[in-house]
């Protein structure tokens, strides 16, 4: 079940409609949690993240000239290690020096009977994507993902 940030400023994220794609979008006071928010959400559109151990930890690097396209890049990031380690990841925390993001996401192996993955996300898009503050000062983080 989506966790929005609403009035509160709690972290959260939602998923909005998009024809046959998926919107994600993180929410958090800072932009780091926002993009870990995304990345939550991103997530939640293959299985619920509750059902997923914070096992083994993997390290992401990306590096882009805006905010944007750096959470391309790091939802982009995310999908490839799902893909190359069939994992999935629950956990995810997000730091920023300059137009570099560093990441880490914490996951385990996909266990198809219990995870039941409902879709094969191919990547995230430039499609809505929209990186920056609210009116409440908290940060939004959302784009379409391909599935």
């Amino acid at each position: 079940m989506p966790k929005q940030a609403g009035i509160s400023g709690e972290p959260g994220w939602d998923h909005f409609p998009h024809g046959a794609d998926i919107g994600v979008c993180g929410f958090g006071q800072t932009k780091a949690v926002a993009f870990e928010q995304a990345a939550l959400a991103l997530t939640a559109a293959i299985t619920e993240p509750d059902g997923v151990a914070p096992k083994t930890r993997v390290s992401v690097r990306c590096e882009a000239p805006d905010d944007g396209l750096l959470l391309v890049d790091w939802l982009n990031a995310i999908v490839y290690e799902m893909a190359t380690r069939k994992m999935l990841f629950s956990r995810f925390a997000v730091s920023f020096q300059g137009h570099e993001l560093r990441g880490e996401a914490w996951g385990e192996p996909v266990d198809v009977a219990r995870h039941e993955p409902a879709v094969e996300v191919k990547g995230a898009t430039v499609t809505a994507l929209e990186v920056g503050r609210r009116a409440n000062g908290n940060w939004e983080a959302r784009c379409v993902i391909d599935v």
